[in-house]
């Protein structure tokens, strides 16, 4: 992927962590600065089926799942899938969507199926959404719900290039596009495996304890409105399972906790409005809770 994207190693690794994790990743960023073209060299590392979905606020959720069509030849409805049936999703603006077709997503996100007129549909493994947003263009875009980014694993920022980094990027795509120059370098049966591995990563009691202390510790923080959920917490779990594997490790280390805390949780809660007002992030917030709890040390 970085024959493509220049630097951006972390972003980088947590989009890995996600495909590991089978889980969804937000990204959070000003334009220009590679979200699309990082979906696009996951999808094409991993021989994965990608499909990217505009949103917009005209759209409806059919445009995502699909619709049933009436032949006039067979005389039967025949289903026609939507751009959610593939294995990497990039919803594209997906702030600009109304929240009705926001929905449609969860299900797909949570379950990995989509229900159309009381029928069930398996989507394809893997499935990952890769859900882009744009911090600055608030016209025309609709706040979305903590429902949804709770099913999000992680969230993602890539930020501007350094200079050199600039610099590397524009002599390296002078003449050529970056896209051409990926090839495969594993499949969907290597997915399935990795994430079996992922599975088998062990987590100590101690630092099972460290997560549940971080995680509570959202919850009772004075500035936040909501804390962290349950389903945050297994997320967390399985993140620093996966960055744990990727280090090449069997054993979860405090550091993979710290690492991860601030993109695993902090799209999680919410900010009380007075603290806000104070120029408190949710990721400050999530730094000063993981601050406040021992680590634990083997002694």
């Amino acid at each position: 992927m970085q024959r493509v994207i220049v630097g951006k190693a972390d972003a980088i690794d947590l989009a890995l962590t996600a495909v590991l994790c089978r889980g969804h990743v937000l990204v959070e960023d000003v334009p220009g600065t590679g979200k699309t073209t990082m979906s696009k060299a996951l999808a094409a590392s991993l021989r994965c089926e990608f499909r990217r979905i505009q949103f917009t606020p005209d759209m409806v959720p059919a445009d995502v799942l699909g619709v049933n069509l009436f032949n006039m030849r067979t005389s039967e409805f025949e289903f026609r899938a939507g751009p959610i049936f593939s294995q990497l999703v990039l919803a594209d603006e997906i702030n600009r969507a109304t929240p009705r077709t926001q929905s449609a997503l969860l299900e797909a996100m949570q379950e990995r199926q989509v229900s159309i007129d009381g029928v069930t549909m398996l989507l394809p493994e893997p499935f990952l959404v890769i859900a882009t947003l744009n911090p600055i263009e608030m016209e025309g875009t609709f706040p979305l719900p903590e429902a949804q980014l709770d099913r999000f694993l992680l969230r993602v920022s890539l930020g501007y290039p350094t200079r050199d980094e600039e610099s590397s990027m524009l002599m390296r795509f002078q003449s050529v596009t970056g896209s051409e120059a990926l090839t495969p370098v594993a499949g969907p049966e290597d997915i399935a495996v990795a994430q079996a591995a992922v599975r088998e990563v062990r987590v100590d009691p101690t630092v099972r304890n460290y997560m549940l202390n971080i995680v509570e510790g959202t919850r009772q923080h004075k500035g936040l409105r909501l804390g962290a959920s349950p389903r945050a917490s297994l997320a967390l779990q399985h993140a620093t399972q996966a960055r744990a594997a990727m280090q090449g490790r069997a054993y979860v280390l405090p550091d993979d906790v710290k690492a991860l805390a601030v993109p695993v949780l902090a799209h999680r809660i919410m900010i009380e409005s007075s603290a806000r007002l104070r120029g408190r992030s949710r990721d400050s917030v999530i730094a000063e809770v993981v601050a406040a709890v021992p680590v634990p040390i083997e002694r």
